[in-house]
């Protein structure tokens, strides 16, 4: 009897100090203005439950709270925003105290030069050295000839394989960091101008924007992260749903059949080729939609501010939500069908609602290139091959898209 007299009087003591926890921390911020949430642990805030059940926690949140509701994510107090326009807004209000509000530990593997954490002056400087990189003549001139090469190279010999499409990746920051500067070092004792992406850099004639090494370092590490990341994950999911749709992988495989029957076996894909792959672009749009590679992105508020009729303090970061935009059935009907048709039809791609590639001057510079990118390997891939899957083909959404288990297919001449 006493055994169990102690085990309810535990029980019940943990209750009580659960529910004391999640209160306090509810009473924290209770400050008047704040919009309506839950708060959950202290310091831990609702983070667990953010990562353990990702969309579905955000489902129940903004079906008790609305569109814009208080939570304590990632070490921080945090307004998240699923309002199409109210998200527009936060976006493209950079200099009225909306800056970007990442995380420490994303600072310390992209570096805090990256474009992705400056603000004001400092990304105007950064955007303008990236976009001088990866401008639309730097795409047709320099750039898509390698590319071509390169896939042209990489996609050869697959036939009669069975491989794995997934690529992982590693944020392996200490080495490439060390790796760059020796790098930098070497070119800078040679002085010879080496005509690449570095080179272009490091070349204070050539580019206008004058960065320090460590500015250097941190825009390399950002691009091949972000956009290796963005692009592999994409291609590969592409190559799932246009197994999954085999009209849509037709009509696909039609386009690119056209561009080859104008040229030799060996002639490579040139920029008008690139620009008249409109339903590859639909497919490439409808990929990142419903595949979400991007849940959203953070900014950080500055000042106190009033938005969406609430009051939110300084220092709170805002998570602009995307994801729930992407299934939203008014903007996108029948949301969960591979549908690339859908982006011919209306001009999606300039909406309001789109933001699968941010917003604003935070508009992704890399867009363009990441989509010539995929849709050169999808022009070699569906030209020169078929495939099935064999196995491992589990998929996880959240809090990244991923086969656990890779993306096995079995290859053969098409």
């Amino acid at each position: 009897m006493a055994f169990f007299l102690v085990v309810f009087v535990v029980t019940f003591g943990l209750c009580i100090l659960s529910t004391a926890l999640f209160r306090w921390n509810d009473i924290v911020y209770s400050k008047k203005g704040l919009p309506p949430g839950t708060m959950g642990l202290p310091i831990f805030g609702e983070t667990t439950q953010f990562l353990k059940q990702g969309p579905s926690f955000m489902k129940n949140q903004r079906a008790r709270y609305g569109n814009f509701f208080k939570s304590h994510l990632l070490g921080s107090p945090t307004i998240v925003s699923m309002d199409p326009e109210l998200n527009g807004y936060i976006l493209t209000n950079e200099s009225k105290g909306l800056i970007p509000g990442y995380p420490q530990s994303m600072l310390d593997i992209l570096g805090k030069c990256n474009i992705a954490a400056v603000h004001g002056a400092s990304h105007k400087h950064m955007r303008g050295a990236i976009l001088s990189l990866i401008s639309s003549s730097m795409i047709r001139d320099q750039m898509l000839p390698k590319i071509d090469e390169f896939m042209r190279s990489h996609l050869s010999n697959w036939e009669d394989n069975v491989i794995d499409i997934q690529e992982k990746t590693k944020q392996a920051r200490k080495y490439f960091v060390s790796l760059l500067r020796k790098l930098i070092e070497d070119r800078r004792a040679s002085k010879e101008i080496q005509q690449d992406m570095l080179g272009f850099m490091m070349n204070e004639e050539a580019n206008r924007y004058k960065l320090t090494d460590e500015e250097i370092i941190d825009q390399i590490i950002t691009i091949l992260y972000s956009g290796y990341e963005t692009v592999s994950t994409t291609s590969m999911m592409a190559v799932k749903y246009l197994h999954d749709h085999p009209t849509a992988l037709e009509e696909l495989r039609k386009e690119h059949l056209a561009i080859r029957e104008k040229k030799r076996p060996e002639d490579p894909i040139d920029y008008n080729d690139y620009k008249a792959m409109r339903f590859t672009r639909a497919v490439i749009l409808e990929t990142s939609r419903l595949a979400t590679v991007v849940n959203g992105v953070l900014r950080k508020t500055t000042q106190d501010m009033e938005l969406n009729g609430y009051i939110i303090p300084k220092g709170w970061r805002i998570y602009v939500y995307t994801r729930e935009l992407n299934y939203d059935p008014q903007i996108y009907p029948d949301p969960y069908t591979f549908d690339p048709w859908r982006w011919l039809e209306k001009s999606l791609e300039y909406q309001s609602s789109f933001l699968m590639f941010g917003g604003g001057t935070r508009l992704c510079p890399g867009k363009e290139l990441g989509i010539a990118e995929i849709s050169t390997f999808l022009h070699y891939f569906v030209t020169r091959y078929r495939w099935e899957e064999v196995g491992g083909d589990k998929l996880l959404k959240f809090p990244r898209v991923e086969a656990p288990n890779g993306l096995w297919i079995r290859v053969s001449t098409y």
